[in-house]
């Protein structure tokens, strides 16, 4: 395999941890943004995009750097909001020109007519009020993955992106990847033939999960907006370490592993076997008793590990079965690898570097490939092919790679909606996507479903206990109506209430 081709640049070979490439040049003289000058779809003369960044921690200091190095200078970051400010002490002081804000309501309700574009990196569960918004105000919008924390948000922000006619994108840079390109050509060129099975794996999740709330209520760290960070959640008191990051472990605020890495890892066979909604799904999880005495339950958090199947039929119309794993699940060995080889290293690891997040392996009726986290670093099996494969190139790749993902956004707002391409549209690939991620964490919050019973034991008398009747079942899933179809209570999973105050979400 052709390395330099094939294989994005060593400055984005974690997701995680990104080098800062260059000293950020935050004194930029002030330019009146192009929504001021003429309205949604003029081009100014600056051809500068002014962005306001929702989130300055995290995620959202990878994506506020990229925006602010991209090759043609073209993004100003002008405004900045965070409910920590210890998250945004460091980008204030990298952006004195920027101008802060606590809450986002407030810097829409004041700033809109300054800025151009969104970019949205919080916890998952304001990820829709925030995002939704913003394209109220016509303005293009950038949101991290998982696009939203129920399947209803994501149909809701997809719907809205057609509406005001804004360019979208979501966070999961791999979309953009030279990987992606590479396994689209190998298949269209008949390598592997028709594939029939699909198997995504994470290390996540790698925050407590499988654990009842605490009941300790320590005081709210100095400098947090508590109530501002709960946002449309149900008001709790604070408990340890929730934030900046063990938020993602509870139902409440997080999507668990499914949607730290499922846009990720679920993401290539979604857009390269071009997927609709899945037709059924079932699994398993730990953290889950079986039997009907004794509780067994943790309905605040996800589960330590989980193991799940999609049924889906592909475009060409052939059935095929993708297995999602996480928490130390892993796809049973193949016989192309080598005993003595790390499955994780071989399959999904980025050649050279101790980056496993996840992984995605392909089984087809000719052969097996395999990638990294977001199509990464495509590979054959037996690793012995890919130094014979000799497949033209037929897509452009995009400048950058991985790094082209936030450019190719910022250029694309910058255009016009309608005028170029990205990645990670809302529009027919991120919306849907978020939408088959989240039924699994669908699944998995039906695994709680239960009603009490009593029975008389032979040995032990009478006894009470709990019948989990949305264990161990399929359920059967109509996508376009976002409906189980054989599991009720599932359906309760699909759309949360907002905490009062904070609206309805409407498109």
């Amino acid at each position: 395999m052709n390395k330099k081709k094939n294989t994005p640049d060593k400055k984005t070979i974690s997701r995680a941890d990104f080098i800062k490439k260059t000293a950020l040049t935050a004194a930029c003289f002030y330019i009146v943004p192009r929504s001021v000058l003429g309205g949604k779809g003029f081009v100014a003369p600056s051809d500068k995009l002014y962005i306001a960044a929702v989130g300055c921690g995290g995620e959202a200091e990878n994506d506020i750097h990229h925006f602010a190095t991209a090759p043609n200078k073209n993004a100003v970051i002008s405004f900045l909001c965070d409910v920590d400010e210890r998250q945004s002490a460091p980008r204030q002081k990298e952006f004195p020109k920027a101008k802060f804000y606590h809450d986002w309501r407030e810097m829409f309700d004041k700033e809109s007519k300054n800025f151009d574009a969104v970019t949205v990196a919080i916890p998952d569960h304001n990820h829709a009020v925030v995002g939704l918004g913003a394209m109220q105000l016509n303005k293009h919008l950038y949101l991290q993955k998982p696009l939203t924390h129920d399947i209803y948000e994501a149909r809701i922000l997809t719907q809205a992106a057609k509406k005001y006619k804004v360019v979208t994108q979501m966070g999961d840079q791999g979309a953009s990847c030279d990987g992606m390109r590479t396994m689209r050509e190998w298949f269209e060129a008949g390598l592997i033939g028709d594939i029939e099975k699909v198997y995504c794996w994470t290390d996540r999740p790698v925050w407590p999960q499988g654990i009842s709330w605490p009941t300790t209520k320590p005081p709210v760290p100095k400098g947090l907006k508590w109530d501002l960070w709960l946002g449309t959640a149900t008001s709790v008191n604070y408990i340890d370490n929730l934030v900046p990051f063990n938020w993602r472990g509870w139902w409440q605020f997080g999507t668990g592993a499914l949607g730290d890495m499922g846009c990720h890892v679920i993401g290539p066979p979604f857009k390269l076997l071009e997927l609709g909604y899945p037709s059924e799904i079932s699994g398993s999880a730990s953290t889950v008793y079986s039997g009907i005495f004794k509780e067994g339950i943790y309905p605040e958090s996800g589960p330590v590990s989980s193991s799940l199947k999609f049924k889906f039929k592909q475009k060409n119309g052939k059935d095929v079965d993708l297995f999602w794993m996480d928490g130390g699940i892993t796809p049973e060995r193949i016989s192309e690898l080598d005993p003595d080889l790390n499955s994780n290293e071989a399959l999904a690891d980025w050649p050279g570097e101790n980056d496993f997040e996840g992984g995605t392996l392909f089984i087809g009726t000719k052969g097996k490939v395999s990638c990294g986290w977001g199509g990464s670093h495509p590979r054959l099996l037996p690793l012995s092919l890919n130094k014979d494969v000799n497949v033209p190139e037929k897509y452009p790749r995009v400048i950058g790679g991985m790094d082209g993902h936030w450019w190719q956004w910022v250029d694309a707002c910058i255009a016009g909606y309608g005028k170029m391409e990205v990645d990670s549209p809302f529009e027919g690939y991120a919306g849907p996507l978020t939408e088959t991620v989240l039924l699994g964490n669908l699944l998995l919050r039906s695994f709680n479903v239960r009603e009490k019973i009593n029975r008389n034991d032979p040995v032990y008398g009478k006894m009470e206990g709990y019948k989990f009747s949305g264990r161990y079942i399929a359920l059967k899933w109509d996508g376009e109506n976002m409906k189980v179809t054989n599991f009720e209570p599932a359906n309760q999973f699909i759309r949360r209430e907002y905490r009062k105050g904070w609206g309805e979400l409407k498109v």
